[in-house]
């Protein structure tokens, strides 16, 4: 009975109900849009790289080399030469060390050079190796393996020819057409930059940049050159070093051995140091969003305040009707605080239901063009956290016209 009364009050008043319902929707899509995609970017960016202890640079700055080296944003300022990679490869504390190359695309997606340890020893999440959904890693200097994304989206299958960029942009006018590569591997879906980079060996890399015409012809002539007789396509430097040791106790010393090299100037960094170094620059840019989610939802309880107080004035006779028929006065104020809940539960309906079409329908976009993976679970701690918060304020907002309520069914008490 009591719900029921409440419910037929609303649809009395359904135009400015349903003004306000929108109003509140709105607000709310926001505030959950944000906060869950900026957990799921954190929590993206943080399962890219796992089991890697250290990832080795030119010099610069920590948070451009995990950037450039794991999530392929932004270029590196220098490679490295191939006998820094060869010493620190020889290095005792080394269990394995993987040479990644950049610098090449492909229709806007990043092309990768470096050897079959990467498939070995790379992991993402909480150590999980990469697996191939079909295929093979790479044998032949011109074969490449792609991640789960980039077949999607571009509709490739074993066996089809594609031709490398250079450069990085998604208009490029240097194209190694001459000297195709050969699709033999497509990686399974992993939500990290792997998804979205073409993988090549670094023979592979190297032999598109040859200039001189009678290697150009060699390689035309023999597209199906095996590594181990592309000895001469060695690069003589890399962009980055992945690299894993056999005690993590031997970290830090031998970080700080590669930092004050003499031969080359070098940047060794521990993965997850660095990322939670670029969390915290972003920490204004996140408390920012914070603030401009409360704003939206104070102003949209204060919209819904506004909305109850006006809806008062209109309700004189029901609130008399009510107290002739024997309803109390903290009955009348009961009912508007039921009719704000209702209001705010509707909202929150309509707004998760919102929220989960518009991601599922931008889940792939995002993770095209910004190499993040938003899933579309909504219910999370942090999200039913905020409900919960929103519903405790929707309750206070309530208070002013539910006392405006209680004091009009007082005074009209016959």
């Amino acid at each position: 009975m009591y719900l029921k009364l409440a419910i037929k009050s609303l649809i009395n008043r359904k135009a400015s109900v349903l003004l306000t319902i929108a109003t509140i929707s709105v607000s709310l899509f926001v505030m959950l849009g944000v906060d869950h995609i900026r957990h799921q970017a954190k929590s993206s960016f943080a399962s890219s790289v796992s089991g890697v202890d250290l990832i080795v640079g030119s010099r610069t700055s920590s948070i451009n080399l995990l950037l450039y080296s794991v999530f392929r944003i932004g270029s590196p300022t220098n490679n490295i030469g191939w006998q820094s990679y060869e010493r620190i490869a020889k290095a005792k504390p080394v269990r394995w060390a993987v040479p990644i190359s950049l610098g090449d695309s492909h229709k806007g997606y990043r092309v990768m050079g470096t050897t079959k340890n990467y498939f070995e020893f790379y992991s993402y999440a909480n150590n999980q190796a990469l697996h191939f959904d079909q295929g093979k890693p790479f044998d032949a200097v011109f074969d490449v393996v792609l991640g789960a994304n980039v077949a999607k989206q571009l509709g490739y299958h074993l066996g089809d020819k594609i031709t490398l960029s250079h450069g990085i942009g998604n208009t490029s006018f240097i194209k190694h057409d001459k000297l195709p590569f050969n699709v033999v591997g497509i990686l399974a879906t992993t939500g990290t930059p792997v998804d979205q980079t073409l993988h090549v060996s670094l023979q592979g890399l190297e032999a598109v940049h040859v200039s001189k015409p009678k290697e150009v012809k060699y390689l035309i002539n023999n597209p199906q050159l095996p590594l181990s007789q592309a000895k001469h396509l060695i690069p003589k430097s890399v962009t980055a070093i992945m690299v894993g040791l056999h005690s993590k106790i031997a970290v830090f010393n031998f970080q700080r051995l590669i930092n004050a090299d003499k031969l080359e100037p070098l940047t060794a960094i521990l993965p997850g140091v660095a990322l939670a170094q670029l969390w915290q620059t972003m920490t204004v840019f996140d408390n920012t969003l914070k603030l401009i989610t409360l704003l939206v939802i104070i102003s949209s309880l204060i919209g819904l305040c506004a909305s109850l107080l006006s809806s008062i004035k209109e309700r004189v006779n029901e609130i008399k009707l009510l107290r002739i028929i024997g309803a109390s006065a903290s009955y009348v104020f009961s009912l508007i605080e039921l009719e704000a809940l209702l209001i705010a539960l509707i909202s929150t309906v309509i707004a998760l239901t919102g929220l989960y079409i518009a991601l599922s329908l931008t889940q792939a976009f995002i993770l095209t063009h910004y190499g993040v993976l938003i899933e579309t679970q909504l219910f999370t701690q942090s999200s039913m956290s905020l409900i919960a918060g929103f519903l405790l304020f929707v309750i206070i907002a309530a208070i002013p016209p539910g006392i405006a309520a209680f004091n009009l069914a007082k005074s009209g008490k016959s």
